[in-house]
């Protein structure tokens, strides 16, 4: 199947070509007709398998292709984060090249000119606007926006806005939307929480489950058992002699984010820690440093993971093993996008072991044991994990140095689908 299949109008069909996407991806595959037939679609995929492009597509086709179109919003898109928002508004932007719709991406952090520049956004009608829910609710709030309008709601990533405590934000937005709409909900998972939002919201809901407990099939995880003070050698280690060439590092907390940013400094690593207490335009900064490959390193939290899409990331680090397994698929899907490959190494110490063994429950198999290098000590034994029962490696004596070729991402990708 190719995305000529669709039928989509010759302007979309345009932006799509020249952006060089070819092949759909199951999700969009599989959703894209669904939205075209003006049903209601639940539907739930882990991050990197194109469930943005899933949506934009089929609304971009049928906003496009109506005659005597006039200058309105009409499509409202809720995200979680200013960085998922900031990353659907230049899909849009791409994708919409050729149709002469427009958008604009509204999210708090900025200073007053920021704030004045989305409010002009608004009162010149852009026909997508693309939201994070609390700062649409200042604009709201202000009575310079009004959602009359709006044809088409979709809700990105709706698992991470209930979990940043966005339910009532959204319930609220809402109730100023027609009740005569088509509304799309995504979610990476689908707990009981979002399934009670869909039931509210959602009128006889089409549903798609794509495997979303599964990491790609394109990541090598390994993992190291160590003690806790042997984790940051071990990572300055894995740095300095691993020859990745773009790597994101997650630990559970900020404080720990700002420590690793620090000691990684501090051994000549180049890296930067990625967190809230920057200002707006500095973690503009940091994003555009690392897409653009002169950033090396980046340290975030579970944020960072729902929150970035760059292409071509070889290794991601779990420092801390997150507390929810669901959380793991998140992280190390930032690498192996779109069929490519990458690695991923988390560190286990005797804290987290049960963690782990309740993501290797959850993705059905152990994880491969790395040898510790020697100079940083013996490795521990734990008792609450499978994999961790294993004294420092497997049975295959896996090397922390990466072999060659493996998890590079930047060979040609003449198939390469839209959206993250």
């Amino acid at each position: 199947m190719t995305f000529h299949d669709f039928n989509f109008n010759e302007q979309l069909t345009e932006g799509i070509l020249s952006m060089g996407y070819t092949t759909p991806t199951p999700i969009q595959e599989l959703a894209i007709p669904v939205v075209l037939q003006g049903k209601d679609l639940i539907a739930c995929a882990q991050t990197g398998t194109g469930k943005t492009a899933s949506y934009l597509l089929p609304v971009l086709h049928q906003i496009s292709s109506q005659p005597n179109r006039e200058h309105r919003t009409t499509t409202l898109v809720l995200a979680p984060t200013r960085e998922l928002a900031q990353q659907i508004d230049q899909q849009v932007e791409g994708l919409a090249y050729f149709t002469g719709l427009s958008s604009i991406a509204v999210y708090g952090g900025g200073d007053g000119i920021v704030y004045e520049q989305q409010r002009r956004g608004i009162q010149n009608k852009v026909d997508i606007l693309v939201a994070t829910p609390g700062r649409l609710i200042a604009h709201l709030t202000s009575g310079v926006l009004k959602l009359n309008d709006i044809k088409y709601l979709i809700l990105d990533e709706a698992d991470r806005m209930l979990d940043m405590g966005f339910m009532d934000d959204i319930m609220r937005i809402i109730r100023d939307i027609p009740q005569e709409r088509q509304t799309l909900l995504f979610s990476a998972t689908m707990p009981a929480p979002i399934r009670k939002l869909a039931g509210s919201i959602l009128r006889n809901p089409e549903q798609i489950n794509l495997a979303t407990s599964q990491p790609a099939q394109g990541i090598n995880q390994q993992i190291y058992n160590v003690h806790n003070e042997q984790k940051s050698k071990l990572l300055i280690q894995l740095l300095r002699e691993g020859n990745y060439t773009s790597t994101i590092i997650f630990a559970n907390t900020k404080d720990e984010v700002k420590r690793l940013s620090r000691e990684l400094r501090a051994a000549h690593v180049k890296a930067n820690a990625f967190h809230s207490d920057f200002e707006q335009a500095e973690r503009e900064q940091i994003l555009l440093d690392f897409k653009n490959r002169t950033l090396p390193v980046i340290i975030g939290t579970d944020a960072l993971s729902r929150g970035i899409d760059v292409e071509g990331i070889d290794l991601v680090i779990n420092y801390d093993v997150p507390s929810d397994p669901e959380d793991y698929i998140h992280r190390i899907g930032r690498t192996a996008r779109a069929e490519t490959t990458g690695t991923a190494i988390t560190l286990v110490n005797e804290r987290d072991a049960r963690k782990l063994k309740s993501i290797e429950q959850m993705i059905g198999r152990s994880i491969d044991v790395c040898t510790l290098p020697a100079e940083l000590g013996e490795a521990p034994v734990f008792r609450d994990s499978p994999s961790s029962n294993r004294r420092g490696g497997n049975d295959k004596r896996r090397s922390f140095k990466k072999k060659k070729g493996q998890g590079n991402n930047r060979g040609p990708r003449p198939n390469n689908p839209p959206g993250s």
